[in-house]
C-alpha cells in the first residue's frame, strides 16, 4: 500500500484523513454493500406504491380520451349531431367501467391501515367477552343463544320464495316484452302501446305492489323484510337500465334504416342482473380467474359483520331504548337518547359500508370475473356533502346521475340543473323512506326530513369549495349527530308501538308517531 500511495489518483486522495490516514476501503466498500441492500428492500414497496399510482392515472386517462373520443365523434356531423339532439344520450356517452380494485382493498396493504381493522376486530372480541359475563353473572351459566338474530331473520322461506318469484319475473317479463316491441316496432304501433302498457303493469303490480303486501300480509320480521324491499328496489332499477339503455339504440337503428336490430342475448341481461352494478352494458371488464379464498373471505367477513351489528344492539341499544316507554317525552331526554345513540349509530354505518359495498358486493364481483370494483370512493375524506354523496355509494349513485340527474335535464333542459338536483334529492328520500317505513311496520318520516332538509341544506353549504380539514370535521360531526337522530327516534318508536299498542287502529295512527305520547310503567 505504501508503494501505490504516489500512484494514487488526486480524487482517492479525499479520502484521507487527517488523524489516522487513509480511510478503510473495505468499511467504505461494505457501507456501501449495506446501502444497496436496503434500497433493494425498499424498492419493492416503491414500486407497488409507484404502480398503484400509476395505474390510477392511466384509468383516468384513458376514461377521459374515451369521454374525449366519444363526444368528438358525436360532433363530427351533422347527422350524428341532430341525432344526439333528438334521441337520448346512448351508452357510450355514460358511465365507463374500467378494471380497477377496491380501494380498501388496496389499503388493507398499509400495515397502519390494516392495524385499525384490527381494532375492530378487538373491539367485537370486548362486545362478546362482555355479553358472556354478563350473562354469566346472572343467568350463573353461559347463555350463547342468538335469539335476536333468530327473530329478524325469521320466516326465511316465505323470503326466499318471494325473491325467486320477483328474480324471475325480472328475467322474463322486462326481456320479453322489450325484444316484442324492439321486433315489431318499424311495422307496428300497437306493440310499442302494449309493451308500454304491460312494462308499466309489471313495474307497479309485479315488482311494485306484490313484494310489499307479501311483507306486510306475513308479518314478516325486520331484517326479512329488508331483504324483500331492497331486493324488489334493486330489480325495478335493473329492469329500468336495461330499457333505458338498449331503447335508444334501437330507435337509432331504425333512424338508420339498419337491416339488424340490436337486441341483447338473454345471457348478457341475465349476467347484469347479477353484476354489482345498476349501469347496463353488454359487456364489463372481466378478471381471468376466480380467486375463491377471496370470495370465502368475503362471506366470512359479512357474516362476522352480522354478529358485530347483534352485538351492537344487545350491549348498546336495547338496554338504553326497552325503558323508554317509562319516560316522557321531553327535550332533556330526546337529547340524552340522541347523544348516547352516537356510538351505536356511527358503528352501525361502518358495518354497512364495509359488509354490504365492499365484502358483498366484491365477493359477487369475483365470482362473476366483474373487473370494476370502484363501489365506493374515499368518502371519509370528503370535506362537502356534496362530495360524500358522490363517494359514498357509487352504485346507486350512477344510477341516479344517469337516468334521474341526467334525464331530467335532456327533458327539461340544462338550465333547470337546481330542480333537477331537488327530484334527485327527493326521489333518493322517498325511496329510503318507503324502505324504512315497509321494514320496521310503521310510518314515521325521519330519514326524509333530514335528507330534504338538512341533506339538502348542507349540499349547498358544504359544497365542493369547502376544503381544509376543518370542513371534514364538520362533515363528520353532523353525520355522527345525524347517526344519533336516525338511531334515537326510530328505536323509541319501534319500542313504543311494541309498549302502547292501539285496539282499534285508524290509519291516522299509523301516521302519526307513538312515541310521543306513549308512557307506561312496566
Amino acid at each position: 500500500e505504501n508503494e501505490e500511495t504516489p500512484r494514487r489518483p488526486e480524487n482517492e486522495r479525499s479520502f484521507q484523513n487527517s488523524s489516522n490516514g487513509w480511510v478503510d476501503v473495505d468499511r467504505a466498500v461494505t457501507r456501501k454493500m449495506q446501502l444497496i441492500a436496503e434500497a433493494e428492500q425498499l424498492k419493492p414497496a416503491f414500486m407497488k406504491e409507484v404502480d398503484s399510482h400509476f395505474t390510477e392515472f392511466v384509468n383516468n386517462l384513458v376514461a377521459k380520451s374515451a369521454l374525449l373520443d366519444s363526444s368528438s365523434s358525436a360532433s363530427c356531423s351533422e347527422k350524428e349531431l341532430h341525432k344526439a339532439k333528438t334521441l337520448r344520450a346512448p351508452p357510450e356517452h355514460g358511465k365507463i367501467f374500467t378494471a380497477r380494485r377496491s380501494l380498501l382493498d388496496e389499503l388493507f396493504e398499509v400495515s397502519h391501515i390494516r392495524t385499525i381493522y384490527h381494532m375492530f376486530i378487538a373491539l367485537l372480541i370486548v362486545f362478546i367477552l362482555s355479553t358472556l359475563l354478563v350473562d354469566f353473572i346472572d343467568e350463573g351459566r353461559l347463555v350463547l343463544g342468538f335469539d335476536l338474530l333468530v327473530f329478524v331473520f325469521g320466516k326465511f322461506p316465505v323470503v326466499f320464495c318471494t325473491w325467486l318469484c320477483m328474480f324471475c319475473a325480472t328475467v322474463f317479463v322486462p326481456y320479453n316484452l322489450f325484444v316484442w316491441w324492439a321486433q315489431g316496432y318499424r311495422s307496428s304501433s300497437r306493440r310499442v302501446f302494449h309493451s308500454l302498457f304491460y312494462g308499466i303493469l309489471f313495474q307497479t303490480a309485479g315488482l311494485g305492489f306484490g313484494p310489499t303486501y307479501i311483507a306486510v300480509s306475513y308479518a314478516l320480521p325486520p331484517a326479512s323484510r329488508f331483504i324483500v324491499i331492497l331486493e324488489q328496489v334493486r330489480l325495478v332499477m335493473k329492469a329500468h337500465s336495461f330499457i333505458r339503455e338498449n331503447v335508444p339504440r334501437v330507435l337509432s337503428s331504425v333512424k338508420d334504416k339498419s337491416s339488424t336490430v340490436p337486441i341483447p342475448r338473454i345471457s348478457q341481461y341475465l349476467y347484469f342482473l347479477f353484476a354489482p352494478t345498476l349501469i347496463y352494458r353488454d359487456n364489463y371488464p372481466r378478471n381471468p380467474t376466480i380467486r375463491w379464498g377471496y370470495v370465502a373471505t368475503k362471506f366470512a367477513q359479512v357474516l362476522g359483520s352480522l354478529f358485530y351489528a347483534y352485538y351492537i344492539f344487545v350491549r348498546l341499544c336495547i338496554p338504553l331504548f326497552r325503558n323508554s316507554s317509562q319516560e316522557t317525552f321531553n327535550l332533556r331526554g330526546l337529547v340524552l337518547c340522541i347523544f348516547n345513540s352516537i356510538l351505536p349509530g356511527v358503528l352501525i354505518l361502518f358495518l354497512v359500508f364495509f359488509a354490504f359495498l365492499h365484502c358483498w358486493l366484491n365477493a359477487f364481483a369475483e365470482m362473476l370475473r366483474f373487473a370494476d370494483r370502484m363501489f365506493y370512493k374515499d368518502w371519509w375524506n370528503s370535506t362537502s356533502y356534496a362530495n360524500y354523496y358522490r363517494t359514498w355509494n357509487v352504485v346507486v349513485h350512477d344510477w341516479l346521475y344517469y337516468y334521474a340527474y341526467r334525464d331530467f335535464l335532456w327533458f327539461f333542459g340544462k338550465k333547470f340543473k337546481a330542480a333537477a338536483m331537488l327530484s334527485v334529492f327527493t326521489v333518493s328520500a322517498a325511496v329510503h323512506e318507503y324502505v324504512l317505513s315497509i321494514c320496521f311496520g310503521y310510518f314515521y318520516p325521519v330519514l326524509f326530513f333530514l335528507f330534504m332538509c338538512f341533506g339538502m341544506l348542507f349540499n349547498f353549504i358544504l359544497n365542493d369549495r369547502r376544503k381544509g380539514p376543518i370542513w371534514n370535521v364538520i362533515m363528520w360531526t353532523s353525520l355522527f349527530l345525524g347517526q344519533g337522530v336516525i338511531i334515537c327516534l326510530y328505536s323509541q318508536e319501534w319500542y313504543a308501538r311494541r309498549y302502547c299498542p292501539l285496539d282499534n287502529p285508524t290509519f291516522l295512527d299509523y301516521l302519526k308517531p307513538r312515541s310521543w305520547s306513549c308512557h307506561m310503567k312496566m
